[in-house]
């Protein structure tokens, strides 16, 4: 998700050596592996599709045993008193890194990524655009996922983080508004401790309607004219091609309103969804990087495809 500024540390603070012993709890086999198989990059399912252990951003949003086990970190991602969507412990081993990259799909367009670390060391820096920061432990940041964006941890320990997902309500996004202009030394000091309650029940709220099984043609249209004014705006990018991908676009949000006023979510509309999808996705220039976004450098097709191809039918449709 986009934000007014690469790094905003919120005004909470959490008990990390709690989450350490709780963490430590949880046995080591059920560190998964990083599913584009970054070295050094592990993580343990929280929240997650159906509750299992999996990364997929698809699917009903619930708990895990892992998580169900931990009282702490149920009331500090209870605390936020937000809807939550995939939330996981993400490590980066000694000597590890993620590189650099950018998250441009579906799910990021909404969906903002909140961190406090566990376990960390001065030596692990967070980079994000052209800032970077150390984030201590008990401290509450969010960032911008749209620049790119990479974490390095030189050290010899390893760094854990507690990064729980969300959409958020007026409520969270005003209290951003209220501190993204602040120092976050100023934010530091005003910070609310979240203490932990041993027995204090407290209730997760997880995503239960992620998208549905068909994107609705206004949905369709936004996400399209958000793209089609980013790569407009890139000075670098070939005006011919800037209008023909304009109209591309737009005959797909076009066409996708027709289809979709036509057969909704009825099985029926399956085989126009889908040639619509695959019919654009041939149209498109074969270099990826023909075109690229103004913003952060990626290249249009690349974000056409993971925001609005790939999401627009739901891989296991079964309307009705």
């Amino acid at each position: 998700m986009r934000l007014s500024k690469p790094f905003i540390r919120l005004p909470f603070r959490f008990d990390a050596e709690q989450l350490a012993r709780e963490v430590a709890e949880i046995p080591p086999h059920t560190w998964m592996a990083h599913p584009s198989g970054l070295p050094g990059n592990a993580a343990i399912a929280l929240i997650s599709s159906g509750g299992g252990d999996n990364d997929s951003f698809e699917g009903e949003k619930k708990p895990t045993p892992h998580l169900l086990r931990c009282e702490y970190l149920r009331q500090v991602m209870a605390s936020f008193g937000e809807v939550l969507s995939r939330s996981r412990l993400m490590k980066l081993d000694a000597g590890a890194e993620v590189s650099l990259h950018v998250d441009f799909n579906y799910h990021w367009f909404s969906r903002v990524r909140i961190h406090i670390p566990i376990i960390t060391n001065e030596a692990v820096i967070f980079h994000c655009g052209t800032d970077q920061v150390h984030m201590r432990a008990g401290e509450c940041w969010i960032f911008d996922s749209w620049r790119r964006h990479r974490v390095v941890n030189p050290s010899a320990e390893e760094r854990i983080h507690l990064v729980i997902d969300t959409a958020g309500s007026s409520r969270f996004w005003n209290l951003v508004r209220d501190v993204e202009d602040d120092n976050p030394l100023h934010t530091a000091a005003e910070a609310r401790l979240v203490e932990f309650e041993p027995g204090a029940a407290v209730e997760i709220r997880t995503e239960q309607f992620a998208s549905l099984p068909v994107m609705a043609p206004g949905e369709c249209s936004a996400l399209i004219e958000d793209l089609i004014a980013d790569f407009s705006a890139n000075p670098g990018n070939d005006p011919g091609l800037v209008a023909a991908y304009a109209r591309l676009l737009r005959d797909f949000a076009a066409d996708w309103r027709e289809a979709w006023l036509l057969y909704g979510h009825r099985p029926q509309g399956l085989p126009r969804y889908r040639a619509l999808i695959e019919t654009t996705r041939r149209r498109l220039h074969p270099d990826r990087r023909a075109l690229t976004a103004s913003s952060n450098g990626i290249g249009v097709n690349a974000i056409f495809a993971q925001r609005v191809l790939n999401a627009a039918l739901a891989p296991d449709a079964a309307v009705d």
